[in-house]
């Protein structure tokens, strides 16, 4: 399957470490997860259901040798879904060989990368390729294969990336939901006459300055979130656009700072965004103010405020381009790891809200529950939430820690 990095190659690559190292360290762990999903509201498109089932596995596989100055890394992922044919997929998110240096590292390899500091949006983060099947909060990413070399010195930690190959984003089949059925995700749509072959590339420099924590990346090739397009010869029914993924060649310049001054978080993240159709301007700012053992408990308390901003405006393409974002995030600090978080968006132009919870507990030392709930609230047809507004939705996880 041309989104999927065969498990084939995967199996080539190990073997071939296994051929030219004897490991000193050998390491698997992992989990394995049962998940429920169950919408209040009767769906907008018939195809789809009030309740999903899903299994999933996340094994681990770690090797380590020359005194732990090379490991190679082995996290495939498999998910089984009752309706929804696309949310069935396999994905390896890590496969990678980390060489560690006097004053450099190199990992060479499929690997995850997160950048950014806010909590309800991350527009720095371009790396790796959402995987929207998983949730809808697009948190969960596909692995990237690349070549990273990390050079740490006094004056910052300068990453420099070569991406030979692309990840198309995943998007929820006709059954799936939340999601749109009239989304066909294997027709694709290329800038580039590269199309999945193009070289992206990019640069970040972080560092470490008293309280504050600063970065600066650079990223050129084809842009992560596609821009959905209609496909004429894809139309089955009479004013029913079937809509395709179309991805652009961008450079993209983006800025992170965050100050940890007193009980105040303060989180920033800007890009710049150049393209063929419409340079952009973009922002997600905001802070985390936190209150330290509540009541003479072990128990900490922060509230969460952010505002985003896209230029673009209403028709950009944005879901966030004029939001405030209010939460507050509690932590019971127990043996149990308690938490819990609760967040609320006011878009500030269609004046629509979405509620999101996520609450979880460990039970012993390998058994975790999870509570996620996701409401919305939106009367305007110009909104691109508009499409989801029946799709309220509980989400209970029993995951398996070994």
């Amino acid at each position: 399957m041309k989104k999927l990095i065969t498990l084939s190659a995967a199996s080539c690559l190990v073997a071939g470490f296994f051929n030219s190292v004897t490991a000193n360290e050998f390491e698997v762990r992992g989990n394995i997860e049962f998940q429920a999903r169950y919408f209040t509201e009767d769906p907008l498109f018939s195809t789809q259901e009030d309740s999903y089932l899903s299994v999933a596995a996340a094994p681990e596989f770690f090797w380590s040798w020359n005194d732990g100055k090379d490991s190679l890394e082995f996290v495939p992922s498999a998910r089984v879904d009752q309706h929804d044919d696309e949310r069935t997929h396999m994905d390896i998110r890590e496969l990678g060989w980390i060489h560690v240096g006097d004053s450099w590292e190199s990992r060479i390899g499929v690997r995850r990368v997160f950048w950014g500091v806010t909590e309800f949006q991350h527009l720095v983060d371009i790396i790796n390729q959402s995987d929207s099947v998983e949730d809808v909060d697009n948190e969960d990413k596909l692995g990237q294969p690349m070549v990273n070399l990390s050079l740490v010195q006094d004056w910052g930690i300068v990453d420099l990336f070569l991406m030979p190959y692309f990840r198309e984003r995943t998007f929820a089949g006709a059954e799936g939901r939340p999601g749109l059925p009239f989304i066909n995700s294997d027709y694709v749509v290329y800038e580039s006459n590269d199309e999945q072959n193009h070289n992206d590339w990019a640069i970040r420099w972080a560092q470490s300055i008293g309280d504050y924590e600063i970065a600066l990346s650079w990223f050129d090739g084809t842009g992560r979130e596609p821009i959905l397009i209609p496909h004429p010869e894809l139309i089955t029914i009479p004013e029913q656009p079937v809509l395709v993924p179309y991805y652009q060649q961008i450079s993209q310049l983006g800025f992170e700072l965050q100050a940890n001054i007193e009980d105040i978080l303060w989180k920033l993240e800007v890009i710049h965004n150049e393209n063929n159709l419409e340079n952009y301007w973009a922002m997600q700012g905001g802070f985390e103010y936190s209150f330290y053992g509540i009541n003479d408990s072990n128990a900490d308390l922060g509230w969460l405020v952010e505002y985003g901003y896209d230029d673009r405006g209403e028709n950009g393409g944005s879901n966030f381009q004029n939001d405030l974002f209010l939460g507050a995030r509690l932590a019971l600090n127990d043996v149990d790891s308690t938490e819990l978080l609760a967040g609320l968006s006011y878009d500030l132009d269609y004046e629509s809200t979405s509620l999101l919870v996520e609450a979880s507990r460990r039970f012993g030392n390998n058994f975790k529950l999870s509570l996620d709930v996701r409401m919305f609230e939106v009367d305007d047809v110009a909104d691109s939430m508009y499409l989801f507004r029946n799709d309220d939705h509980i989400q209970l996880t029993a995951q398996y820690y070994y």
